[in-house]
């Protein structure tokens, strides 16, 4: 891997991220060298933090859940994860517009 945290593949931006369940709030962290921290709220038990992520990460590309695919990491901190054709990116998104 890259030291980039994010890259394209066609219309589809990939992610790799950093999670922190447990959090105080979901939300879009600071880059960590070839990782972006997220925080969400929900645990990291039965699948609960995972989903709590895609749906986070639906809501600030714009698209269902069903466009965001949990693509390595299901049981690790660490995950890739696979949005296909966001229709926005906010704040730390911004980074990886396409050009």
């Amino acid at each position: 891997m890259s030291d980039q945290w994010w890259q394209w593949q066609d219309n589809t931006l990939v992610l790799h991220l950093k999670l922190q369940p447990k959090a105080s709030r979901d939300k879009l962290g600071e880059p960590l060298g070839d990782r972006l921290k997220v925080y969400v709220t929900a645990p990291p038990v039965e699948g609960a933090a995972n989903e709590r992520l895609i749906k986070l990460l639906a809501r600030h590309c714009g698209v269902s859940k069903s466009s965001v695919s949990l693509v390595r990491g299901e049981t690790a901190r660490e995950k890739t994860v696979a949005i296909h054709a966001p229709r926005r990116l906010l704040a730390t998104l911004q980074l990886c517009a396409k050009e």
